[in-house]
């Protein structure tokens, strides 16, 4: 099935595939977009490749709806968090998944393994976020909030490293910088709490 990452915004509309060919081609003009399945006005998916050919990604709009895929996917998305933690942060994420209309689903392809690939989807998945009301999801990992910090912890055990993650404190997401790896800095962030000797804590605002 291969591996994918995904964004989930809580809107309806949709950049066309031109759109966003162009904010790609402005700063990675070695890249296209473009459409595999549908019509300008209603696509369905596309193709990120290089100039030379090189395939990154396949990008795939479900819009959700009543007896849609993307519908499915959210389903699906919600039953996988039953025992998921921390506690508060599956809820927050419940209630906005149940709220999202369209799904942006990148299938990651050879291209990806390269730098300039990697670099490329990123900036297509961050023109798709950046329209706002949006978070993502990767698979293996978890979801973020609309900051990007990520809120639930989905990963393998043995998973190591930084990582940038966030819980919800009082109504506000309170962002920080832990070590996946470190098994206190897990228990921590399990329990609803951010870790005592993490870096970058921030208060991120109040979330509606």
């Amino acid at each position: 099935m291969g591996y994918y990452t995904r964004v989930l915004s809580k809107d309806s509309e949709f950049p066309s595939v031109s759109e966003l060919s162009q904010r790609l081609r402005a700063d990675h003009s070695e890249y296209r977009l473009t459409m595999e399945e549908g019509t300008e006005e209603e696509w369905e998916s596309a193709l990120l490749s290089g100039t030379d050919g090189v395939e990154v990604a396949i990008v795939e709009r479900n819009p959700v709806y009543d007896g849609s895929v993307g519908q499915d996917e959210i389903a699906d998305f919600i039953e996988d968090l039953y025992e998921a933690k921390p506690e508060a942060n599956v809820e927050w994420l419940t209630e906005y998944l149940e709220s999202v209309k369209t799904i942006y689903a990148f299938q990651h392809l050879q291209g990806t393994e390269t730098v300039e690939g990697s670099n490329a989807l990123h900036a297509l998945r961050t023109a798709l976020m950046e329209r706002g009301e949006a978070i993502l999801q990767a698979d293996h990992e978890g979801f973020t909030n609309e900051e990007g910090y990520h809120i639930v912890w989905q990963f393998s055990d043995t998973v190591s490293g930084p990582w940038n993650m966030a819980i919800l404190q009082d109504e506000a997401w309170l962002n920080f910088s832990m070590d996946l790896g470190d098994p206190d800095h897990r228990a921590a962030f399990l329990s609803g709490e951010a870790p005592s000797d993490v870096s970058k804590v921030k208060s991120a605002g109040r979330q509606e």
